[in-house]
C-alpha cells in the first residue's frame, strides 16, 4: 500500500532569511540607544585630552540634555539596513553550510564544526554588512561633533550616496577587516559561552529550557563576549569614523588604532563603552530569537495553509 502521509510543509529556504531579518530588525528598535551609546563613547577622546565622558550614565545624561530624547535614535534607518543585511546574510549562509556539513543520518556537526562554521557565517555577514555600518557609525556620532562639521546625512540611503559620491565607492568597506576579525571573535566566543552558560545553569536545577534560560545565558555569554570583543569593536568604530587630516587618515589600521588608543587614553580605553555594549548584546540575542519564533509562528499560521 502506497504510503499516504503527507509531509508538513517547510517554510521556503528564502523565507528562513527573511523572517531572520526582520527578527534582527525588530531587536534593533529597542537597542538602538545603546549602540549611539557605546558609540560615542568609543569615540570620545580623540583629539583631546578632555575625558568627554565619566560613565556611561553620564553620556546619557548629556546626550538627553544637549540633544534630545529622539537623539538616541539617531542613526535607526542604518541599524535597521544593518540588521537587514548582516543577519540575513550570517543566517542563510550558516543554515546552509550547516545543512552541507551535517552527517547523512541528519545529525548535526560537532560542536567545533559548530563555532568553525559560525565564524565564517559571520565573516561573510560583516563583509555584506560594512556599509551599513559605516553609515551607522557616523550617524550615531554627528550629535557630538561641532554644528560646521556635521555630515548631517538624512538617512542610511543619503549617507552611502554621499560617502560614495564625495569619498569613493571602496570608501563603504572602510574598515571591513577588523569589521570581519570582530565578527570571528564575537561568533567563536558567544557560542561556545552561551551553549556552556545554558548547560551549567540546566544542571543547577533552578532553570528549565524556556525564555529565563536564555536570557541568562545570553547575558553570561555577552559578559565574555563584550571582554573579548571590544577592542576590535573600537578599532572599527574609529577607522569607520576616520577623517583625512592633511590627506592622510588617522589611522593607517587596526594595531595603529591600538597603539594610539593605550599611548594616549591609557589601556583600559581598550573597553571604553563596556556598559552599553554588553547590555545591548545579550537583550539583542534574547530579543531576536523571541521575534524569530513569533515571526516562524505567525507565517506558519498565515502563508502555509
Amino acid at each position: 500500500m502506497a504510503d499516504n502521509k503527507v509531509k508538513p510543509k517547510e517554510i521556503p529556504n528564502y523565507m528562513k532569511f527573511v523572517i531572520g531579518g526582520c527578527a534582527g530588525m525588530s531587536g534593533t528598535l529597542f537597542v538602538q540607544p545603546l549602540d549611539l551609546v557605546k558609540n560615542r563613547m568609543q569615540l570620545s577622546g580623540i583629539g583631546t585630552a578632555k575625558k568627554e565622558y565619566t560613565s556611561s550614565f553620564n553620556a546619557i545624561s548629556k546626550i538627553f540634555r544637549n540633544e534630545g530624547l529622539f537623539a538616541f535614535y539617531n542613526g535607526l534607518s542604518a541599524g535597521l539596513l544593518r540588521q537587514a543585511t548582516y543577519s540575513s546574510t550570517r543566517l542563510g549562509v550558516y543554515t546552509w553550510l550547516f545543512t552541507k556539513f551535517s552527517n547523512t543520518d541528519g545529525t548535526p556537526p560537532s560542536f567545533l564544526v559548530k563555532a568553525g562554521l559560525g565564524s565564517l557565517a559571520g565573516i561573510c555577514g560583516a563583509f555584506v554588512g560594512t556599509p551599513a555600518e559605516i553609515a551607522l557609525i557616523r550617524m550615531t556620532a554627528d550629535g557630538k561633533l561641532p554644528p560646521a562639521e556635521r555630515r548631517n546625512y538624512t538617512n542610511v540611503f543619503s549617507a552611502l550616496a554621499r560617502i560614495t559620491r564625495e569619498e569613493g565607492f571602496f570608501t563603504l568597506w572602510r574598515g571591513v577587516i577588523p569589521t570581519m576579525g570582530r565578527s570571528v571573535v564575537v561568533n567563536a566566543v558567544q557560542l561556545a559561552t552561551y551553549s556552556q552558560a545554558k548547560e551549567l545553569l540546566e544542571k543547577t536545577g533552578y532553570f528549565t529550557e524556556g525564555i529565563l534560560l536564555h536570557f541568562c545565558g545570553s547575558m553570561i555569554s555577552g559578559f565574555f563576549t563584550t571582554v573579548a570583543s571590544l577592542p576590535v569593536d573600537i578599532a572599527k568604530t574609529r577607522i569607520q569614523n576616520m577623517k583625512m587630516i592633511e590627506g592622510k587618515p588617522e589611522f593607517s589600521g587596526t594595531f595603529d588604532v591600538f597603539v594610539k588608543l593605550v599611548k594616549n587614553e591609557g589601556v583600559f580605553a581598550l573597553w571604553k563603552g563596556f556598559t552599553p555594549y554588553y547590555a545591548r548584546i545579550g537583550p539583542h540575542t534574547v530579543l531576536t530569537f523571541i521575534f524569530l519564533e513569533q515571526y516562524t509562528n505567525l507565517f506558519k499560521q498565515y502563508c502555509m495553509d
